[in-house]
């Protein structure tokens, strides 16, 4: 991850903390208050942002690069996203394979 995109996504999950933290958001019935407790690399342009809740608990969210866009957009996950996502290496193994003799038409 070079630095500049670094930089962007620790602003981009201080962002969504304080976004989160909002008294007034949407099913914020609790007032819970949002920061970052640690930011994960997963690649260049993937990673997991754990967020300390004022009840205590964890929440995961994942942050992704688009480079044409130069920004970073992210969700929480839930348990089927996450089962949904462990399939995509096979997927994406799978395409290459096929896709190797598309090389040679």
């Amino acid at each position: 991850m070079n630095k500049q995109v670094a930089i962007h996504l620790k602003e981009k999950a201080e962002e969504v903390a304080k976004a989160f933290s909002n008294p007034n958001r949407d099913h914020n019935h609790t007032n819970e208050e949002f920061s970052v407790k640690s930011v994960r690399p997963l690649s260049d342009h993937m990673a997991a942002v754990i967020y300390k809740k004022t009840s205590g608990k964890l929440a995961l969210a994942l942050f992704y690069y688009i480079p044409a866009k130069t920004r970073w957009e992210y969700f929480f996950p839930t348990d089927s996203h996450i089962l949904g996502l462990s399939q995509i290496p096979q997927l994406k193994h799978n395409i290459e394979e096929y896709n190797y003799s598309a090389n040679f038409d």
